[in-house]
Parts: structure tokens; C-alpha cells; sequence
């Protein structure tokens, strides 16, 4: 990451603002934070308008984030496409009555979970997070909308592990603004 600033929001580069750290969580990985990209404001919003202009063709009638990051790119989104927002949560963290699914990780499995009443049969949903890694949260998070009467148009996020083939797992159009390739 250099401190330099692009001159328009056309031409900024997102990687200059999104730095790799090293062995987090553990040895060997290499973080991709977008703490950095945050707390930049003219690359957060050229961000954002990105993903809008790549979103808005999809014409989703809501935006659903998946937990946590997910939520820091899906919330502003729809707020910019005037749109509503729905969370993807980890179990026993929503209100209310919940619907769930249970997906494969690497080594176990996990739970991805919504708010039973938050999707209405037929709604155009897409679903965003912060980066695309195997794929395995993202589709799991798919086949929840679905399974709760969704269409689900688009995925997306604003980075992609490209190396990890995680574009494979995702049986919808998908759209990344930074794809790394190692």
C-alpha cells in the first residue's frame, strides 16, 4: 500500500488501499484488510460508487451483507442505491424467528443464519462481503436466500482471492473490484 492519492475516483487504484498483513490470524495467511480502505474516504466512496454502478444493472429490490465485514460493504451500498438491507448472521445472533443453513468448511462446518420474515418470495436479493476466498460462505449464503424464496442475480465483493477458486462455488453472476492472484 503507498500513501500516494489518485487524482479522480475513476482512476484510483483500490489495492494501494488495502494492505496485506502477515500471518493473521495464523502463520502462513496473509489478511487482506480493508481497514486501510475504510478509513480512506475518497477511495471508500470510489469504492462504493464501483460496486454501485456494478449492482445497479442486477436491479435488486434489497442488499444482504454477510457477517461482519460484509455488513461495512452492504449496508452503505444500499443506502447509495436506495435500497434495503438484509444481514446474514452467524447462529443465535438475530431476533425473532430465524431460518438456517448449515455448510462444509476446510475442517468442519458452520451456520449461516437470517431473519425468517426478511426476504419475500420472488424478491431480487444480491449478496455482498468484504473478500471471496474458497467460496464457501458466499454459496452457502445464496442458498439461504434462495431457500427463503429469493432470486439471487448477483454476488459480489470487494476483493477475490482468485488463486483459491472460489468464483467455481458461485452458481450466480459474481463481481469482484480487486482480484489477487496470490
Amino acid at each position: 500500500m503507498n500513501g500516494s492519492d489518485d487524482v479522480t475516483s475513476e482512476t484510483l487504484d483500490l489495492k494501494n488501499h488495502i494492505r496485506g498483513i502477515p500471518d493473521f490470524p495464523k502463520p502462513g495467511i496473509l489478511f487482506y484488510d480493508i481497514s486501510t480502505l475504510l478509513r480512506h474516504g475518497p477511495a471508500w466512496k470510489a469504492a462504493m460508487s464501483r460496486l454501485a454502478a456494478l449492482i445497479a444493472p442486477h436491479k435488486p429490490d434489497l442488499l444482504a451483507g454477510i457477517e461482519s465485514r460484509g455488513f461495512l460493504v452492504a449496508a452503505p451500498l444500499a443506502l447509495e442505491l436506495g435500497l434495503g438491507f438484509i444481514m446474514l448472521r452467524k447462529p443465535r445472533k438475530l431476533p425473532g424467528l430465524t431460518i438456517g443453513l448449515n455448510y462444509a468448511l476446510e475442517y468442519g462446518t458452520d451456520r449461516i443464519e437470517m431473519q425468517a420474515d426478511a426476504v419475500q418470495k420472488g424478491q431480487r436479493v444480491v449478496i455482498l462481503d468484504d473478500l471471496l476466498a474458497t467460496g464457501g460462505t458466499m454459496a452457502a449464503g445464496i442458498s439461504l436466500l434462495r431457500q427463503a424464496g429469493a432470486e439471487v442475480p448477483c454476488a459480489a465483493a470487494l476483493i477475490e482471492l482468485s488463486f483459491l477458486n472460489g468464483r467455481s462455488r458461485i452458481d450466480t453472476h459474481f463481481e469482484s473490484l480487486a482480484a489477487y492472484d496470490e
